[in-house]
């Protein structure tokens, strides 16, 4: 070992025992006996693209001439078809935006006058349409009357979200943990939200119907009385091409 001054191996020492308390306190802060969980993907299509209940929009357009105030027949069919919907699932009142100073702003009040007529012959109450009048921002289009109220719908997406590369990547963990892509399914439950007549019946079963008393009565006869309680139909063998399985 070479020989130092005092003052040099004084010194070193003191160097050395700073690194080492250094050392420790480092570790001490690092230290921990908790998990570490860090953020992942869901691997079930349905908890990663869940299909949800919320209140949604539901909304026509009705484009409207300057020269001509009426309705087509068309646009009188889809009036009462929204009313139809509307006596089905609204949960509020039909809002009409009817536009004001257009050169179509005459024929425009006189089709929502039409459409009042309509909406009240299907089944809304006059309390339940509302007309706002508003000024187009673009007046270089053509000014429409939207018809529009809210209602229950079960949603689910946005859809077309990849926040990982497809293509094979070390990176990747999904890939590497044979993991599903996170755009899978959400197509698939997206479809399924939209077919969805009563957004209920994701939650709970719908209630039992009346039984039919009449024809129940007549099964019940028949049984009691030792006959067929099927239904016979003359007229289904009219439509046969073929005897086969007779």
């Amino acid at each position: 070992m070479t020989d130092l001054p005092a003052v040099d191996y004084h010194r070193r020492l003191r160097l050395i025992g700073a690194l080492m308390g250094l050392s420790v306190a480092l570790g001490a802060c690092t230290y921990t006996d908790a998990p570490v969980v860090t953020a992942s993907v869901p691997t079930d299509y349905r908890a990663r693209h869940p299909i949800a209940v919320q209140e949604a929009n539901r909304s026509i357009v009705i484009f409207v001439g300057h020269a001509r105030g009426g309705l087509t027949g068309e646009q009188r069919a889809d009036v009462m078809g929204l009313a139809r919907t509307w006596v089905h699932e609204g949960t509020g009142a039909v809002v009409a935006d009817v536009p004001v100073d257009t050169p179509n702003a005459q024929a425009a009040a006189s089709a929502f006058r039409e459409i009042r007529s309509l909406l009240a012959a299907g089944g809304v109450p006059s309390r339940a349409i509302v007309q706002h009048r508003y000024h187009p921002a673009d007046p270089g289009l053509l000014p429409t009357i939207r018809l529009s109220y809210s209602r229950i719908a079960a949603v689910a997406g946005p859809c077309g979200l990849w926040p990982d590369d497809l293509g094979p990547s070390i990176a990747d963990p999904a890939y590497n943990e044979n993991k599903p892509y996170y755009n899978l399914g959400c197509a698939t439950q997206r479809n399924l939200a939209a077919m969805i007549d009563n957004p209920a019946d994701l939650e709970q079963p719908r209630a039992e119907t009346p039984a039919y008393t009449e024809r129940r009565s007549i099964a019940f006869d028949r049984y009691r009385k030792g006959t067929t309680t099927t239904t016979a139909y003359p007229e289904a063998d009219k439509a046969k091409l073929s005897d086969t399985g007779k």
